[in-house]
């Protein structure tokens, strides 16, 4: 996969959990998440997903 495909979806799957975990903030606590608290988990998220997209090794 392109450097360019891994980023895009790494940043999308950043922007989709973070919008996820802010409804479920909102509809558990009636109030907005603080934003430095999506981006950590979109930080969080985003770690798993580049790795997962990383092209895997050929084996010898």
């Amino acid at each position: 996969m392109s450097m360019g495909k891994r980023l895009l979806l790494t940043v999308l799957a950043m922007l989709v959990f973070s919008y996820i975990a802010g409804i479920f903030w909102k509809n558990t606590f009636n109030t907005l998440m603080p934003s430095y608290l999506a981006g950590i988990i979109g930080g969080l998220i985003a770690l798993p997903v580049w790795e997962m997209l990383k092209p895997k090794a050929p084996k010898t």
